[in-house]
């Protein structure tokens, strides 16, 4: 889906890493939560509270999530992570990203 159609965008950015990951929140009327975001290269790690589906919209993660090797994916690509939890990412190229969190 290349647009979200009625929904509530949180003004305030969601601001990681001295300003080199940011995103902003999408509320739904659903009740469900997304984020869209950019990271720039670097190395980062995450920790969630609940599932997540993070999309790449453009560029590439490198990805270590919970007993798994490191893997790339790239524009068009999706990968999940379980609930508390932690993963690390390697950003080579900004990376546009779209993230969302599931029950």
């Amino acid at each position: 889906m290349p647009r979200f159609e009625n929904v509530t965008v949180v003004k305030a950015a969601n601001i990681y890493f001295d300003g080199k990951v940011s995103s902003r929140t999408v509320l739904f009327a659903d009740g469900s939560k997304k984020t869209l975001g950019l990271m720039m290269p670097g190395e980062y790690e995450f920790g969630t509270s609940q599932k997540e589906i993070m999309e790449v919209l453009g560029g590439e993660m490198d990805v270590k999530l919970p007993g798994a090797d490191w893997a790339t994916f790239k524009t068009g690509q999706s990968f999940e992570v379980p609930a508390n939890a932690k993963f690390q990412l390697v950003i080579k190229v900004p990376a546009d990203y779209c993230c969302s969190y599931l029950d």
